[in-house]
Parts: C-alpha cells; sequence; structure tokens
C-alpha cells in the first residue's frame, strides 16, 4: 500500500500575549493622575478630607494631630498638634476656614486654620470620637463616638443640641445629610445603619447592613444614602421605607470608606485589600481600578478630581496630581459626563473614530473640530454665531441633525446660556415657517418639556419640605466668622511643629 507523504508542520512558537485591557474614558481619564508621591507620617492615616476651596489644602488626621498639606508642593503648610491623645476625623468647613475634629479623648476641638487657635472644646462624650462633620448649613457639628452615641452640637454656644444613644457597639461612621442641618445618618459596629431626626429628637429609619459599618455617605439628592462594611457596599432608599437598591460585592477585605467624586457621578471606595475602585453612580458597575502598596485606611479627591489622595495603615499618604488639571471632555456636567457616540457609521466599527489627514484639504471647520473632540455643546455653540446661523442657516442644520443622530442634542443644549438658547428658538422659528407642521411638532414638544418641568419642580418642593422643612440658605452667618475662643478654648494650648 502506498504511503502518501505530508510536509512536516513546524511547531508554532508564536507568542501568545496577554489580552489587552479595554481601553475606556474613565481609563483614560483616571490614569491621567500620574504617578504617585509618597509621603510618610507617624501613625496610620486615620482620615484625609480635601478644603472645599482654592487653593484645595487636604487635612491628614494621624497620631495626636491634623497635618494640612498643599497638594502642589506635597508639604505641610499647618499644623495642628493640640491633642494629648490620638486625634481623628480632622474635616473643613463649606469655606475651608475651620477645622473640627473628634479625638481619644472624647472631646471635639473646632480649630481656626489661619491661627490654628482652638475656637471651641465640645465635651459631653464619655468615649472617643471617630468622626465629626459641619451640618448643612455650617453652623454646628455633629459627632460620633465608642460611646455608642451620635451627638449634634451649636457651634455659637458650644451647647448639646441632640444626642442619640441607639447603637449597640462603637459608632465610627456617619454623614450628615445634604439637603438638611436636621437629619444625620450613623454607622455602628452593630451592623446597624440609622437615620435621625433631630428636630424631634426621634430615629426615622433603622436598616441592618450585615457587618460592622466603616463608611456611610449620603447621596446628593439626599434620598439615597450608601454604607459600607465588611466587604459589601450597599445602596438605600429612604423614601421606600429603607428598601436595599444594590449590594456591591467587589472587594475582598473589608471597605474602609467611600467618597463621591467627578460632580458626584463616580463613587470611590477603599478597602485593605489595597484597592480603590470606582464606580458608575448610575450603574454601580466598576469602570477603574486603583492599586496602593498597603492597605488603604482613608482616601480624598480634590475638586475636579486633579487630586487624589490615600492614606494607608503603615503612614504613608500617596499623592496623584494631574499634570495637566482638566474636566472631562466637553466640559460637560454631571451624568452627562460620559456621554457616548451611540450611533456607528455604516462599515466602521463605532469603538474607533477614525480620521484621515490630508495635508491639501481646506481648513477643517470650527463645528467639526469639536465634534471630534465630544464637545457638543461648543460645537452646537458655534453655529449659532449671529453670521453663521444668518449667512449660513445650513451649516446650523447639518450641525443640529448631527448632534440629532447622535442622541446627544439634549448634552449640547446643557451647556447653552439663556442668550444661546434664546437664538437656537429664533432660528428654529425662522427656519421653520415654511413648514407649519414641523413648527407646531417642535411647539407641542416644548410646551411637553415645560410640563414636565413643572412637575419635577414640585415633586422637588415636597421633597424638600418633607426634609428640611424650609430652604436653607447657603450663605454662612456672619457672626461664625468673628468667633473668638471659649472658655474651655482658651485652656487649650497650640504647640507648633513645623
Amino acid at each position: 500500500m502506498a504511503h502518501i507523504s505530508f510536509p512536516f508542520k513546524k511547531t508554532n512558537k508564536t507568542l501568545f500575549q496577554k489580552p489587552a485591557s479595554i481601553l475606556t474614558d474613565d481609563s483614560v481619564y483616571w490614569r491621567k493622575l500620574g504617578s504617585p508621591v509618597l509621603v510618610k507620617e507617624f501613625g496610620a492615616i486615620d482620615y484625609l478630607n480635601f478644603s472645599p476651596v482654592d487653593p484645595y489644602y487636604f487635612a491628614a488626621t494621624c497620631s495626636a494631630r491634623i497635618q494640612v498639606y498643599d497638594p502642589i508642593t506635597k508639604t505641610v503648610v499647618k499644623n495642628i498638634s493640640k491633642f494629648h491623645e490620638a486625634a481623628y476625623g480632622a474635616a473643613f468647613r463649606a469655606d475651608g476656614r475651620l477645622i473640627v475634629a473628634g479625638s481619644e479623648e472624647a472631646a471635639v476641638k473646632l480649630f481656626d486654620l489661619q491661627s490654628k487657635n482652638v475656637l471651641r472644646v465640645f465635651t459631653g462624650h464619655t468615649g472617643p470620637v471617630h468622626r465629626t462633620f459641619f451640618s448643612k448649613d455650617q453652623v454646628k457639628v455633629v459627632s460620633f463616638s465608642d460611646d455608642k452615641s451620635v451627638c449634634l452640637w451649636d457651634i455659637a454656644t458650644e451647647e448639646k443640641i441632640a444626642s442619640f444613644s441607639e447603637h449597640n457597639d462603637y459608632v465610627r461612621a456617619g454623614a450628615p445629610s445634604p439637603v438638611s442641618p436636621e437629619i444625620i445618618l450613623s454607622g455602628g459596629y452593630d451592623h446597624v445603619v440609622k437615620l435621625y431626626d433631630c428636630r424631634s429628637n426621634e430615629t426615622i429609619m433603622t436598616v441592618n447592613h450585615g457587618s460592622p459599618v466603616e463608611s456611610t455617605l449620603f447621596l446628593p439628592s439626599g434620598g439615597l444614602f450608601i454604607s459600607a462594611g465588611g466587604t459589601e457596599i450597599k445602596v438605600w432608599d429612604i423614601f421606600n421605607g429603607g428598601k436595599l437598591l444594590a449590594n456591591i460585592s467587589q472587594h475582598h477585605k473589608t471597605v474602609t470608606t467611600l467618597l463621591l467624586a467627578s460632580n458626584n457621578s463616580r463613587l470611590l471606595s477603599a478597602s485593605l485589600d489595597r484597592h480603590v475602585k470606582i464606580y458608575d453612580i448610575s450603574t454601580f458597575k466598576v469602570v477603574h481600578n486603583i492599586d496602593f502598596p498597603n492597605a488603604v485606611l482613608s482616601m480624598a479627591v480634590s475638586e475636579h478630581d486633579d487630586v487624589l489622595a490615600a492614606g494607608m495603615i503603615d503612614g504613608v499618604i500617596s499623592i496623584r496630581k494631574r499634570e495637566q488639571p482638566n474636566r472631562r471632555s466637553g466640559e460637560k456636567k454631571g451624568l452627562f459626563k460620559f456621554a457616548p457616540d451611540l450611533m456607528p457609521t455604516k462599515g466602521v466599527n463605532a469603538t474607533v473614530d477614525m480620521f484621515v489627514s490630508d495635508s491639501k484639504t481646506k481648513t477643517e471647520p470650527e463645528c467639526d473640530k469639536f465634534l471630534k473632540k465630544m464637545q457638543f455643546g461648543k460645537a452646537l455653540q458655534s453655529v449659532l454665531k449671529t453670521y453663521t446661523a444668518t449667512k449660513y442657516p445650513e451649516k446650523t442644520i447639518a450641525v443640529t441633525q448631527e448632534l440629532l443622530r447622535r442622541k446627544v442634542l439634549h448634552v449640547a443644549m446643557f451647556d447653552l446660556d439663556e442668550k444661546r438658547i434664546g437664538a437656537l428658538l429664533r432660528f428654529f422659528v425662522k427656519n421653520l415657517e415654511s413648514n407649519l407642521w414641523l413648527y407646531k411638532s417642535l411647539q407641542k414638544e416644548l410646551k411637553d418639556e415645560i410640563e414636565v418641568c413643572k412637575t419635577v419642580s414640585e415633586l422637588e418642593g415636597a421633597i424638600s419640605l418633607l426634609l428640611a422643612g424650609a430652604q436653607i440658605s447657603s450663605n454662612l452667618p456672619t457672626e461664625i466668622d468673628t468667633f473668638t475662643p471659649s472658655t474651655k478654648a482658651l485652656k487649650e494650648i497650640v504647640i507648633d511643629v513645623e
């Protein structure tokens, strides 16, 4: 029997590369924070908090002092060390001028940042105070203690306004409501999260997290709150009686802290597993992950996400700063920051922008430049200029149709001021007069939109009434800024350690 021979096929020696990670807008955005600068402190970094105002200093609470850092130079600009024992949870007031902190001494202290003087000493707790915050109206301070209690203090009189002792274990997490100065959230090592109304001195809600609670926060609307403890993060709905909306379990060790970033459109969680995970607040899906050399105890992010600081268990602070601080493309706000181009071009992969450069072609129109950069608001503004809209209305129509095709016209209009909104409406009226049907359709859409806005406004008013009872003025009272140290505070001596 004849044998048929085939040529020998050589062994494939091709090296198989690891599959590349998917490059998303979030990955690109957060990687621009750059390489970390490590600063060593004495003792574990209990808490980090950024000042809400420029130059965005951040306070690091560690050992028996508060170190205030300049995120640009990474150096200490203020050292507040008037503590006999460990300090905890230093937080800035909304104007960046005052700092409040708890301590192992069971006292809550209020400091003037500029002079470092102690202005108030709130006494009444019988155990260490681990977390302190200013209330929504900035004239009160809330504290959470190992004596299992939560207290609300009046800054002007140094008196206790309200006190709650509903927990059965240490209370080391909490948050003031973002919409009412009378609503307080607390989380305890008894696994329970409680919501209080200081006006009636009542507990209005209790939910069980299932693990010792390490961190809590409200979402900006005040209707949802988030708790972290163990390896889980849970989202709760206040208006549905504390209904559990989401259970996130992405860490494999205890979650230590939570915070919001990117104009409240991103949630960040830090953990003892040495990871910081970033979630899309609309889906609670992980969109990015940042690794650290040691267990992360605390974390804070500055305005516009320009600086990320993380405090670790070994006393090291990792500071990551953007080399060129900027906003996300298109200067979009809130959840509109990540509006994608959902309409693929026929025959072209929708996930890739393909541009062919040709030096012989004419100068690229301004609107196209903005569209390529996904700066939809600027693209629409460029064709609403009086000269363009009058002389070349076809350009305005073309850009409007392109934005409609991409389903981002509402995003572009979000960036328009009243003057440009008026210009857009006048353009529509002028160019749709010849088509009565289109004009009436537009008129009906606008009327429906106005009705929706009215309904939303009424709902917002009802919610505000339910939570706060009245609209709280954002202006800080004058008397807060003219504080003189109280009798208790005068007994305190600030030791300068530069």
